[in-house]
C-alpha cells in the first residue's frame, strides 16, 4: 500500500510560480510511474505530466511542456512539479498519483493510489 500526500498548492497572480511536492509512504518500486493529474470545477480530470521512478524519465501534456517540470527524490520517496508562467487556465485541483505497473500513461483509471489533492488559483 502506498499513501500519497501533496503539499506546495495556493493562489498566485498570473505569471507566478508554484512547486508542488507529493510525499509518498510506503514502498516504490523501480516499475512505478509516478504521475500529475489536474481536475478544474466541472471538467475530467486531465493528465499533466509522470515520471518513472527509476530513471526519471519525464513526459509531459501538450498544455504544460515547456512551463512544468516534474522531478522526484528517490531518496525522499517525493515527487515534484515546478510550475512556472501560470495562467488562469492552470486553475484546478491537482493531484499526485502512482501507476504499479508504469503501464496507464495519461489514463487516471490505470493509477493505482492518489493523494487527497491540493489547490492552485491562479488569479488574472
Amino acid at each position: 500500500q502506498v499513501q500519497l500526500v501533496e503539499s506546495g498548492g495556493g493562489s498566485v497572480q498570473a505569471g507566478g510560480s508554484l512547486r508542488l511536492s507529493c510525499a509518498a509512504s510506503g514502498r516504490i518500486f523501480s516499475s512505478y510511474v509516478m504521475g500529475w493529474f489536474r481536475q478544474a470545477p466541472g471538467k475530467e480530470r486531465e493528465f499533466v505530466a509522470r515520471i518513472t521512478w527509476s530513471i526519471g524519465s519525464p513526459t509531459y501534456a501538450n498544455s504544460v511542456r515547456g512551463r512544468f517540470t516534474i522531478s522526484r527524490d528517490n531518496v525522499k520517496n517525493t515527487v515534484y512539479l515546478q510550475m512556472r508562467s501560470l495562467t488562469p487556465e492552470d486553475t484546478a485541483v491537482y493531484y499526485c498519483a502512482a501507476d504499479r505497473l508504469g503501464s496507464g500513461y495519461s489514463n487516471p483509471a490505470k493509477y493505482d493510489y492518489w493523494g487527497q489533492g491540493t489547490q492552485v488559483t491562479v488569479d488574472s
